[in-house]
C-alpha cells in the first residue's frame, strides 16, 4: 500500500537525518581536538520496483558514515618540542597499555613521569627504532621491530677531556723570576691558573698551570696534575716556552701533555695560543671539552624523526628515530576510540618508512594538525539537516493521518 511506503518513507528520513546530526554532533565537539579526522554521513536511495496496475511504491534512504582520514588539518604552532606534526601522508605508530600498536595523527606527545615514555593526551605511547645498533632498517610492512621513545633508558655517560685552552692577558710589566728560583726545580713562579678536565668514567681532574716570567716577552708554562701527590713541582705532565710578539703568541701554541704515573687524565693537549701581554692586569679564562658522568635530562625532536638525549651538560646523542606509518586507502582505516586507527580489509596494509621519504610527509617540530574540521560548514549542515528531518515528520504524519481515514472509512 502506497501510505505504508510514505509511512516508511518518513520514517527512513528521520532516522537518516538523526544519523547525520550525530556525525555533526561528533564534529563539532572535536573541533579542537588534535589530530581528529571529520566524520560524514553519506546518503544513498534505496528504490523498490514498481507493482502492477501502476502503484507507486516509495522507497528509502540508506547511510553510509565515513571519515575523512586523508585530508590534512591546518597546522598550529607550539611551545613544546615534543610536539610532532606531519604535513602530508603518514601516521604516528604509538601502543596503548595493552601494547597494541595503532595509527594516529595526534602528536601532542609529552613526556610521562612514571614511565618516561612519550604519550600523547589519549595515552598512548610513541614508539620508533633504537639507535644503539646504528641506522634501523625497518621491516617495510610490518610495526616489528619498534621501541618507547624513552631517552631514559640510556643510562649515564661520561666522556674523557683530550683538550684544553685558555685565554686572557699576561702582564707585561712582572718582574722575571731568577732562572735558579723558577719552576720546576724552584718553587717560584708570577701567576697560576687552573682548569677541571674528566678522565673517560667522568671523574673530574684539576690540572694547575704555572706561568713563569723569564726574560722581557718570555714566559715558561708548566702543567700540573693536581690529583697527584708529589708532582708538584719536580714532574709536570707537560711544559713550554712561550715567546710573545707585539703582545700575541704564534698560532697554535701549545703544551703537549703525558699523563704522569697514578694520573687517570686523559688530556693531552692544552692551548695557550689565545693569551696576550700586555701592560694589564693579569687574567685567565680556560674550559677543556669532555664532561662528567651525567644523565640524560630531556629529549630533542628533529625534523627527520631523529630523537636526540639531551644530557644534564648539554651534550646530545642520537638515541631513536621516529617512524611514519601509510596505508593504500587511509580512508578505510578502522577509527577507535583515542582518535586512533587500525588497518582494516579495504585500507591495505601498513608501510613504513621515514619523513621524507617517497611516498611520506613531512615532520614539524613544536607544531600540531589540527582537527580538519570547518564548523561553520557543520553549523550549516545542522541547520540543513533539521529542516529536512522537519520536513520527513510532517510527510510521516500526513501519511499517518491519511492512513487513519482509510481506516475509519472502512469500518
Amino acid at each position: 500500500m502506497s501510505l505504508l511506503g510514505a509511512l516508511r518513507t518518513g520514517t527512513s528520513g528521520m532516522n537518516a537525518q538523526s544519523n547525520r546530526i550525530s556525525t555533526i554532533a561528533e564534529n563539532v565537539q572535536n573541533a579542537g581536538t588534535t589530530g581528529y579526522k571529520k566524520v560524514s554521513t553519506e546518503f544513498s536511495s534505496l528504490l523498490i520496483e514498481p507493482t502492477a496496475g501502476g502503484n507507486y511504491n516509495s522507497g528509502a534512504v540508506d547511510t553510509v558514515v565515513r571519515r575523512q582520514i586523508n585530508g590534512d588539518g591546518p597546522t598550529s604552532t607550539t611551545n613544546s618540542g615534543s610536539d610532532l606534526a606531519i604535513s602530508g601522508d603518514g601516521f604516528f605508530v604509538v601502543r596503548d597499555s595493552s601494547n597494541v600498536s595503532y595509527l594516529t595523527r595526534a602528536g601532542n606527545f609529552v613526556k610521562d613521569g612514571p614511565t618516561g615514555n612519550y604519550k600523547n593526551a589519549a595515552g598512548f605511547t610513541l614508539m620508533g627504532y633504537s639507535l644503539a645498533n646504528g641506522e634501523p632498517v625497518p621491516t617495510v610492512n610490518s610495526l616489528s621491530g619498534m621501541v618507547p621513545v624513552n631517552v631514559e633508558t640510556l643510562g649515564m655517560k661520561a666522556k674523557g677531556s683530550t683538550t684544553a685552552s685558555f685565554t686572557g692577558n699576561l702582564d707585561s710589566t712582572a718582574a722575571a723570576v731568577p732562572a735558579a728560583d723558577a719552576l720546576p726545580t724552584g718553587a717560584a713562579y708570577t701567576k697560576k691558573t687552573s682548569v677541571e678536565t674528566y678522565d673517560t668514567l667522568g671523574k673530574a681532574i684539576k690540572l694547575d698551570v704555572y706561568l713563569t716570567k723569564t726574560d722581557e716577552n718570555k714566559w715558561t708554562a708548566l702543567v700540573y696534575d693536581a690529583s697527584v701527590p708529589g708532582s708538584f713541582p719536580a714532574t709536570p705532565m707537560g711544559t713550554t716556552n712561550l715567546t710573545f710578539t707585539d703582545g700575541k703568541l704564534p698560532a697554535g701554541t701549545t703544551v703537549t701533555l703525558a699523563a704522569p704515573t697514578g694520573s687517570t687524565a686523559t688530556i693531552t693537549t692544552v692551548n695557550l695560543s689565545a693569551l696576550t701581554q700586555n701592560a694589564a692586569t693579569t687574567s685567565f679564562a680556560g674550559k677543556a671539552d669532555g664532561f662528567a658522568a651525567s644523565a640524560p635530562t630531556s629529549a630533542e625532536f628533529a625534523a627527520d624523526g631523529t630523537v636526540y638525549a639531551v644530557y644534564e651538560d648539554g651534550s646530545k646523542v642520537a638515541a631513536f628515530k621516529v617512524p611514519l606509518a601509510t596505508v593504500a586507502s587511509p580512508d578505510n582505516l578502522t577509527p577507535k576510540a583515542g582518535n586512533v586507527f587500525e588497518t582494516s580489509n579495504t585500507s591495505g596494509t601498513v608501510q613504513v618508512g621515514f619523513a621524507g621519504q617517497p611516498g611520506f610527509g613531512n615532520l614539524k617540530t613544536g607544531a600540531l594538525e589540527q582537527s580538519n574540521v570547518d564548523v561553520s560548514a557543520e553549523l550549516t549542515a545542522m541547520i540543513e539537516s533539521q529542516t529536512v528531518y522537519t520536513a520527513n515528520s510532517k510527510v510521516f504524519m500526513t501519511s499517518n493521518e491519511m492512513l487513519d481515514t482509510l481506516m475509519t472509512l472502512k469500518r
